[in-house]
């Protein structure tokens, strides 16, 4: 039997348990760093499928690494499953309707790729045993994506070093090989620490560590002229250092996330940065500490596996949408922005013309297939699977799993991925990603071609951009909640 046909049936006759597993973390829910029960429900169908797992990696309690057979080559899949605060909704339901009692959502798809990516995992071990290749299929539970950066952790633990290369996806809105890169990005907190003092009676006593973050941002912000047009410098106030004007402040404190297209950018402009902080407490008085949280790598489309990708994409097809999930799918997007749901029309009117564009809003499922385009502009926003690129040759794709126009980090998501359409989503990105592996299991040489491609981009240099003394963010009494669950 061919490779298409084993993966096609192998995440067929799974279906009923995907959905099962795809439920418990969709209805979970859990925030980054959080995912005790999503965890614990990936783990334990990993472990009835044999795979060997384990569990609390990186120093994580939500991380793990399930492996299934033997020898090279040896294929990273990678899996996430965090939530997003404030997009709770009811599932399949075209009308905000926060699920009672709960706040968070999957308002980024993100229990959908979780479950493709154990699809993946498993068909690719049905692949394995069919045809007695040699070859080990390993699924990464990566935590944290959205706010955590779980992937940098464990990129710096070493647990992606001995990979010949990495498949993962995302639900969008469309059908393609990711080709493009996203920004580096490092988060990094200003702490400044001065004098109190009588504002009026003794200001000449007083360090402001507040003018101190004023006196930084205005640097910053004469910055902006003086780095690359693609860089991006944000900032909150996360200590104003107290509500009383007639006290100087002697604490406060100034976030920052700053981002552009290459790491090494990242770290030009970080160092910069840390100069204008010291020339604010100069200035001002008082000291500052910086502390990095984390950060994230650009991400590195490698050119063989993506290609390849995308011909498994092509070879299985998009996902096959009925007319229930037409209708559904119609519905939600009528919940959409009056103004954004006028953009779509006007893009799909100008690409296929009037008459073709009311079909497709009549039934807004993307059931094409994009062309592969390596020329597209970067991404604005930032990913950690740019750090698994780093250090495997890595490949995404991107697959259907709500209507056309829907935006992620929206409570739309959140329903249309609850429903039938992301389940089909979730079932087709399962099968196009164990194609892949298959295509590498059955020709090692690709994985050979493909780790050349990344040294030529790289250099073969991989500088994570957590600091080693930086640990993961992770909550109070998870660590706890993990263990008593089994983790």
């Amino acid at each position: 039997m061919e490779a298409k046909n084993i993966v096609k049936e192998a995440v067929a006759k799974r279906a009923p348990a995907l959905r099962e597993l795809h439920h418990k973390i969709w209805e979970s829910a859990e925030l980054g760093y959080e995912e005790v029960q999503s965890a614990l429900a990936l783990r334990d169908f990993m472990a009835a499928e044999g795979f060997a797992v384990e569990t609390g990696v990186a120093g994580i309690p939500t991380a793990f690494v399930a492996s299934y057979g033997s020898g090279k080559p040896i294929i990273g899949i990678l899996a996430e499953y965090d939530a997003l605060s404030q997009l709770s909704q009811q599932p399949a339901c075209p009308t905000k309707d926060p699920i009672p009692g709960q706040e968070g959502g999957h308002g980024c798809g993100h229990s959908a790729l979780g479950t493709g990516s154990a699809a993946a995992a498993v068909a690719i071990k049905d692949y394995l045993d069919a045809t007695g290749k040699s070859g080990t299929v390993r699924l990464y539970g990566c935590p944290a994506e959205e706010n955590g950066w779980g992937k940098t952790f464990m990129a710096r633990a070493g647990l992606y070093d001995d990979l010949d290369c990495a498949f993962t996806w995302h639900p969008f809105d469309n059908n393609a090989a990711w080709t493009f890169s996203s920004l580096a990005n490092v988060s990094v907190k200003f702490k400044f620490f001065g004098r109190t003092a009588h504002a009026a009676a003794a200001p000449q006593a007083g360090r402001s560590a507040l003018d101190s973050c004023e006196i930084m941002n205005v640097g910053v912000n004469y910055l902006r002229e003086h780095v690359i047009p693609e860089a991006r410098m944000h900032y909150a106030y996360l200590d104003v250092g107290g509500t009383s004007p007639n006290v100087v402040q002697d604490h406060a404190c100034v976030h920052y996330f700053l981002r552009a297209p290459k790491s090494a950018q990242v770290q030009e402009i970080l160092a910069r940065v840390k100069d204008i902080a010291k020339g604010a407490a100069l200035i001002c008085g008082t000291e500052c500490v910086c502390e990095i949280q984390s950060g994230m790598s650009d991400y590195i489309p490698n050119p063989t596996m993506t290609k390849l990708l995308y011909e498994s994409l092509v070879e299985m097809g998009a996902p096959e949408f009925d007319e229930a999930d037409g209708e559904l799918a119609a519905k939600f997007f009528q919940s959409l922005d009056d103004e954004l749901r006028q953009q779509v029309v006007n893009g799909l009117v100008k690409r296929y013309g009037e008459e073709r564009a009311k079909e497709i809003v009549a039934a807004p499922l993307n059931k094409a297939i994009d062309p592969l385009d390596f020329n597209i502009v970067p991404v604005a926003g930032s990913t950690d699977v740019g750090d698994v690129s780093y250090v495997t040759p890595t490949a995404q794709a991107m697959i259907a799993g709500f209507c056309i126009g829907t935006t992620p980090h929206t409570w739309q998501v959140t329903g249309q991925t609850g429903s039938s359409i992301g389940e089909k989503g979730y079932l087709k990105a399962g099968e196009v990603l164990a194609l892949a592996a298959a295509k590498v299991i059955d020709c090692p040489e690709m994985a050979a071609k493909a780790r050349e491609e990344l040294v030529a981009e790289t250099g073969g240099v991989y500088n994570c951009p957590a600091p080693d003394d930086v640990l993961p963010p992770i909550p109070e009494g998870v660590a706890q909640r993990a263990k008593e669950a089994g983790l």
